[in-house]
């Protein structure tokens, strides 16, 4: 065999120690597979004391110098899974001008200013892999921008947080509402102490941008996403939607279409959406993640699996870590960053979808002709409604009254200028919820 190939690991965490140990386990099958062994040039961490159990590494590697390792010129790829946008931004652009190959888990960089990094990894020539940034383990984004670079990619539709699912399919199961999923998420480790980035569509946004920029061969950014979390989901909300044969789920949709003018755009948005039980994406419970595609020839793609955690997230890191040192060794470089199409970014005034709408009205003669008379006006046709008493109680009992209306397909724009004069009718008492039907019943 050759010389090794050095990597600098910037970072090591949970997803960084999964990294070092797979390295350790695997060392013969990767450097059969890669034509060279691989081997550690240093690892670069916050503090050199911390208790790393028994990690399978000289301690000797660690350092709290990470722009030196990378500078170093005995390093050929740097792998980087210390997350967020600052300081990994200097970092992974310091070592792809050098010419240095990147692989990379961070999402939030990617979608934030992934042109940075593409752009130097042009300047330097090196290789830039991020398989890991989005769906954990799931051989996602490689088909994306390869396998289907001879096809059309119309629409991509997917759960890619874990612990939204785990929270939604939680709440399906059991009746419960989102605060109670909230806490079982926490005690069994699938949220965060702070969960906001999940449950705020932080962390899907960001991963939504990226598919799209694979997908459309278009930049787009984080910025560009239209986001709403789930914290707004009811027990309510999910009781309503088993009713209609349907589950919710936090999902992030990428679709190519025409604007009103005829001009070719993307839309890319991350929000709640009662999905019908026949989708495929509706059976996908606990912290599982899958990404549904569709293609003009290739039809529709199903990927499916483990989004999260170390252990997968790490076999994603490698196996970018062993294309690009076999790129390095054959003295080549993968195909480039694919941004010819340059689509404009659709506002989310103009997405086309369904909505189901819970009201809370007054429960007398005329309301439901001065409810639809409000959605006719501005152009949104109603498909069912169905009426009940308040609180699902007994018919009769009481002054107020439920409406649900589910509408058939509207711009985005015109039914929230609904809900907004219907906030203002004295008949309707609250606008209980609003959310998206997605995939057709």
């Amino acid at each position: 065999m050759t010389s090794p190939v050095r990597l600098a690991l910037l970072g090591c965490g949970t997803v960084g120690s999964e990294v070092v140990r797979l390295l350790h386990e695997q060392s013969a099958d990767l450097a059969a597979r890669i034509g060279a062994p691989l081997e550690i040039a240093g690892i670069a961490v916050r503090r050199l004391g911390r208790d790393r159990g028994d990690l399978p590494v000289d301690p000797a590697l660690f350092t709290t110098d990470p722009l030196g390792l990378i500078k170093s010129d005995d390093v050929d790829v740097v792998v980087e899974v210390v997350g967020g946008i600052e300081p990994a931004r200097g970092w992974l652009v310091e070592a792809l001008r050098a010419g240095k190959s990147v692989v990379t888990a961070n999402k939030a960089l990617l979608a934030e200013d992934g042109a940075a990094l593409h752009d130097a990894a042009a300047e330097g020539g090196g290789d830039l892999y991020y398989e890991a940034s989005v769906a954990g383990a799931i051989p996602l984004l490689r088909p994306l921008r390869e396998s289907l670079h001879g096809d059309r990619i119309n629409r991509v539709t997917g759960i890619v947080n874990g612990t939204t699912n785990f929270i939604l399919s939680a709440m399906d199961a059991t009746g419960a509402g989102f605060a109670e999923a909230l806490e079982e998420a926490t005690e069994l480790g699938y949220a965060e102490a702070d969960p906001t980035a999940d449950v705020e569509g932080f962390d899907a946004a960001a991963k939504a941008a990226i598919l799209a920029s694979l997908a459309f061969h278009t930049r787009v950014g984080a910025a560009d996403v239209h986001r709403e979390g789930i914290t707004e989901v009811t027990a309510a909300d999910v009781a309503s939607a088993k009713a209609m044969g349907c589950t919710i789920k936090l999902l992030c949709i990428a679709a190519r279409g025409a604007d009103a003018t005829g001009r070719e755009t993307v839309s890319v948005r991350v929000h709640p959406a009662m999905i019908p039980l026949s989708h495929p994406l509706a059976g996908v419970g606990d912290a599982f993640n899958a990404v549904f595609v569709e293609a003009e020839a290739a039809g529709q793609l199903m990927f499916y699996g483990r989004g999260a955690g170390g252990a997968p997230t790490a076999s994603a890191v490698l196996g970018d870590v062993v294309a690009v040192a076999r790129n390095r060794l054959a003295g080549v470089r993968a195909a480039s960053e694919s941004a010819y199409a340059d689509l404009a970014v659709r506002p989310m005034g103009e997405a086309l979808t369904r909505y189901h709408i819970s009201l809370d009205v007054a429960d007398r003669p005329g309301v439901l002709a001065a409810v639809a008379g409000v959605f006719a006006r501005h152009d949104v046709s109603i498909a069912t409604v169905r009426q009940g008493p308040a609180g699902g109680g007994a018919a009769g009992r009481g002054e107020d009254a439920d409406l649900v209306i589910v509408t058939h397909v509207a711009p985005d724009a015109a039914l929230a200028a609904t809900v907004r004069e219907l906030r203002g009718l004295d008949i309707v008492r609250s606008v209980a919820s609003v959310l998206r039907v997605e995939g057709g019943l």
